[in-house]
């Protein structure tokens, strides 16, 4: 079933997949977590590798940066490729004083300013909440594994929010009841593409920047400083139907 952005056969793709966003973060995932693996998608260099995690057929795909690219390499996995469940992983910045540099984030609904939800589908969605079911089994993995997670609102952006002129302006434009604790750039087009085809996914994400922080996460600890988040989302797929 190759696409103009996928040359993976349908069998080489499992029913989960875990779905970084850099390229060379899923290079990385296949080579320290996964066995027997094989690279089944190279278009565009956007890496997919097929491989056994504990026993278990695995997927690690990267979706690209931004709603975009996310909205297309996600949605030829749920609709072309029958994929059931994709658990994002990647970085994301912290709104909360009190949340640090590698903490891990779960979202539970994301918010939006762009119109994603209108373009695909005619509808002026903003807000978009993550599958219970995946949330669940993540939040219970991690319990299991005395791992320490967030749970919370967050925001997806169509720039790097640190780039902003205004960060302030920005967030009072967010709907007061929200209270979103961080902000990443591409869980709105996963959560709204797997709702529309009743499809399961969630988003967990590794603070790498702050703005209450000095400190910014380099881009080699952004590529290889997050484990404890990678083990999660792939303990948490041994768990999932």
């Amino acid at each position: 079933m190759p696409t103009p952005h996928n040359e993976a056969n349908l069998e080489d793709i499992s029913k989960t997949v875990i779905m970084p966003g850099d390229p060379l973060r899923a290079k990385y995932i296949a080579e320290n977590f996964l066995e027997n693996v094989k690279l089944v998608n190279k278009v565009r260099g956007m890496y997919a590798f097929t491989g056994n995690y504990k026993g278990k057929k695995i997927t690690v795909m990267a979706s690209g940066m931004g709603i975009p690219s996310m909205g297309i390499y996600c949605y030829e996995l749920f609709k072309l490729y029958n994929v059931e469940n994709i658990i994002r992983i990647g970085s994301c910045g912290a709104y909360k004083p009190e949340i640090k540099l590698f903490d891990i984030i779960l979202s539970e609904s994301v918010y939006t300013e762009g119109n994603f939800a209108l373009t695909l589908n005619n509808e002026d969605r903003h807000i978009i909440e993550a599958n219970k079911y995946l949330n669940e089994k993540i939040i219970y993995t991690a319990s299991k594994n005395n791992i320490n997670l967030i749970k919370g609102n967050t925001i997806c952006i169509e720039c790097f929010d640190p780039y902003i002129t205004d960060i302030n302006k920005f967030l009072n434009r967010i709907p007061k009841n929200f209270n979103p604790i961080g902000c990443e750039m591409e869980a709105f087009a996963l959560f709204y593409t797997a709702h529309i085809l009743n499809k399961k996914a969630s988003c967990l994400t590794s603070v790498t920047d702050s703005k209450y922080i000095k400190d910014v996460a380099t881009p080699k600890e952004r590529q290889t400083g997050l484990n404890n988040m990678i083990k999660l989302a792939l303990d948490t797929t041994l768990i999932i139907d």
